[in-house]
């Protein structure tokens, strides 16, 4: 399990504006990215959009998908070409672990949010950068890296409360411009050798798993052949037995094994709609008292243990069954087998030539009051709309193969 989660009082770290430090990441960006992440050409589309906003003086907030972990750096090709750079809303971990990064993130514009809680802090800083309207404002309304290229998850009301009340400071100022919302659809397309990336991966977890090698078996059925057999390890663990039928009500059914016993223990049995948002709920109830070390060792044992269920259960929601059907685009078996990798060593090697492409939406005006009635925020309605067109359009355009 990747340390997301820390036993200390949170503390906000905000963006240092710089102009010097900016400029010295550009320069390194493209390696970092080739290095990191395996990225080797970053495509971007509809970035006109984005300079008539910024030309307008309007305050912006980008909402992109967050599939990989290199988003925020390959927004930074989006920012850069239409002459500007962003703050970024990032998660309170990326900032715990080393002091170098850091320093880096708050002076590429990142600041901390602390997930386990109220940052009202955190909200306060993206309300006032995106009144202040100087640099366009990135926040992923996910919330959480999902590695599924082509689909969207859910998306957090904050987002849209944050914009709103943003406008609501905008309206009262004597500046021209207004609040707008830009959806952007990332999608990373792979352009190696499928085969010469992926074997040496499915050859180690198959002698994890104490297998050889199918000799005669394709990519495609080993990697689901793989996915089953950590199902069944999963099921003994903890149901004592395998169970049989389908795939997907036996993950629905393991996840539901995890948190109904904690939702009963620590919310009252409350059950949020979704995997991700069950999962964030329970840890914001589990964790104060870890904090404050108001708990003895066995009690912060246990704890521990069901912060770890927590995220087997997260982590399970996010592998889509249709990515181990035959013939998917390369791109869904690399990000399974990454899935596998990360899920089995918190390690993930790095694959390229990866194309990523990025795709600015039309702006979302966003109004200081709330329209009553209809289901859910329309603000965030209408980015859940255009990022599915642009996702959706991009698989129809930029996959360019199967493999069997």
């Amino acid at each position: 399990m990747h340390q997301i989660i820390f036993e200390k009082p949170y503390r906000f770290y905000p963006p240092r504006e710089s102009r010097f430090w900016p400029a010295v990441l550009r320069r390194i960006l493209n390696l970092y990215l080739r290095r990191s992440h395996g990225i080797g050409t970053v495509e971007v589309h509809g970035e006109q959009r984005l300079r008539d906003s910024i030309a307008a003086g309007h305050g912006i907030m980008l909402a992109p998908n967050h599939c990989r972990p290199c988003d925020p750096m390959v927004l930074g090709h989006l920012a850069w070409d239409c002459g500007s750079t962003l703050f970024i809303m990032a998660s309170r971990h990326l900032f715990e672990e080393s002091r170098l990064q850091r320093f880096l993130l708050q002076r590429a514009g990142a600041f901390s949010i602390y997930r386990e809680g109220m940052d009202r802090e955190a909200i306060k800083c993206a309300i006032q950068r995106l009144t202040e309207a100087r640099r366009p404002l990135v926040i992923f309304p996910e919330g959480v890296v999902s590695r599924t290229n082509d689909r969207l998850g859910p998306l957090m009301d904050g987002t849209a409360f944050i914009a709103r009340n943003a406008a609501k400071q905008r309206a009262a100022l004597p500046v021209p411009g207004k609040v707008v919302v830009h959806p952007v659809a990332l999608r990373y397309g792979f352009e190696g050798n499928l085969d010469s990336a992926l074997s040496p991966v499915l050859d180690d977890i198959e002698q994890r798993l104490t297998w050889k090698s199918p000799a005669k078996s394709t990519m495609g059925e080993r990697i689901a052949k793989i996915g089953l057999a950590l199902l069944m390890l999963k099921e003994m663990e903890f149901f004592d037995e395998v169970r049989s039928g389908e795939i997907e009500p036996r993950i629905n059914a393991l996840i539901d094994h995890l948190l109904l016993p904690l939702e009963t223990e620590w919310i009252k049995g409350r059950r949020e709609p979704d995997v991700v948002g069950r999962v964030k709920a329970l840890r914001i109830a589990i964790l104060p008292d870890m904090v404050t070390g108001d708990i003895v060792e066995a009690e912060r044992v246990r704890r521990w243990r069901q912060l770890e269920e927590c995220y087997l259960a997260q982590q399970l929601n996010f592998y889509p069954l249709d990515y181990f059907a035959p013939g998917v685009a390369p791109e869904k078996m690399l990000e399974t087998v990454e899935r596998f990798e990360d899920d089995l060593t918190d390690h993930v090697t790095i694959h390229g030539p990866i194309r990523a492409i990025i795709n600015v939406g039309e702006a979302i005006e966003v109004s200081p009051v709330r329209e009553r009635g209809g289901e859910g925020d329309p603000v965030m309605r209408q980015i859940r709309e255009q990022l599915e067109a642009l996702l959706q359009h991009h698989q129809i355009n930029n996959e360019r193969r199967e493999v069997p």
